[in-house]
């Protein structure tokens, strides 16, 4: 009788809290679509139709004051490309190349260096991260004109550095081997910081706990950094090497403060080229073809990087 009462007490009881309805997908309803119009709008309209517009125009000799009188050249701006006019397009895509690898290569090390040194924090090193930070968020136009002076031959700071240290000085921007690296010097200078706070950013989400087994396991600090630490900031690495690759292609400013594309051709770039050809020659359907091809070469670029993350760790930051 008392389990008869009590399943006939809890059947008369009303039923408790119903449960909480599933959180519904918006993104394949109206109202998803509603919520993401006006960034696809401004995505349309600043990036597809540009992009589009500037392909059009690179198939025709473009009249840019009066677009009725232009003439359609199919691929001819393509076919002058490897036409041997002074700069040629295969050595501003050399330069780009050689511009890109270097920010790569040198903003990658130096930055994650700079973050093993300033991981620790405390109040001396956070000022340190700002200060390394600073340039990054300085514009490059007006540094660029600073570093002017700096690389100057004859009264700059850099050479008055290194005849203090008895070095050998050098030209600088005024000569064809050296321009380039100073061009990446200061690149370096200005981007370093921005690296730097990524990977900060991602050794601050390290398992300390594998950390302490390798020291326990007896390993050295560069067998640490290199089985441990290395291993959990590929995805980072990634992102950098990714995001410093596609900004050093579509580099223009330095180039065109520091050195306007010489001395001899020696810095122009293809996005200086791009600016040459469309701007100052005002043959804009060729510069309209120079910048089809640097945005192919830029998305092969991310596609390579999307291919590499997905043939390694899936936590890929892009």
């Amino acid at each position: 009788m008392t389990a008869t009462t009590e399943a006939a007490k809890t059947a008369a009881a009303p039923s408790g809290p119903q449960r909480r309805r599933a959180a519904r997908d918006f993104r394949s309803t109206r109202w998803g679509w509603a919520y993401s119009a006006p960034a696809v709008l401004v995505f349309l309209a600043f990036v597809i139709i540009p992009t589009g517009y500037t392909f059009y125009v690179s198939l025709w000799k473009w009249n840019a004051l009066n677009p009725a009188l232009s003439k359609f050249k199919g691929l001819g701006n393509y076919s002058r490309l490897f036409d041997a006019t002074q700069p040629t397009f295969l050595s501003s895509l050399w330069h780009s190349l050689y511009f890109t690898g270097a920010m790569v290569v040198g903003g990658t090390v130096i930055s994650l260096s700079l973050a093993l040194l300033l991981q620790r924090g405390g109040a001396l090193l956070n000022g340190t991260r700002a200060a390394i930070f600073l340039p990054h968020a300085t514009p490059i136009i007006a540094t660029s004109m600073i570093w002017t002076w700096i690389f100057n031959d004859k009264f700059g700071l850099a050479d008055w550095v290194l005849h203090s240290l008895h070095l050998p000085t050098s030209q600088w921007l005024q000569s064809s081997s050296s321009a380039m690296p100073a061009v990446v010097i200061y690149s370096l200078w200005h981007e370093v910081g921005f690296t730097t706070v990524v990977f900060l950013g991602g050794l601050a989400t390290l398992s300390n706990e594998l950390s302490e087994a390798a020291r326990v396991d007896g390993c050295s600090a560069w067998q640490e950094f290199w089985h441990v630490t290395w291993h959990q900031l590929k995805p980072v690495t990634v992102f950098v090497v990714a995001i410093t690759a596609i900004t050093s292609l579509q580099a223009f400013t330095q180039f065109y403060q520091l050195a306007n594309g010489g001395p001899a051709y020696a810095t122009t770039t293809l996005s200086y080229l791009v600016y040459q050809e469309a701007f100052v020659l005002s043959d804009t359907g060729y510069g309209a073809a120079l910048a089809v091809v640097l945005f192919a070469v830029t998305v092969f670029f991310t596609l390579v990087r999307r291919r590499t993350a997905a043939g390694g760790d899936s936590h890929a930051l892009v």
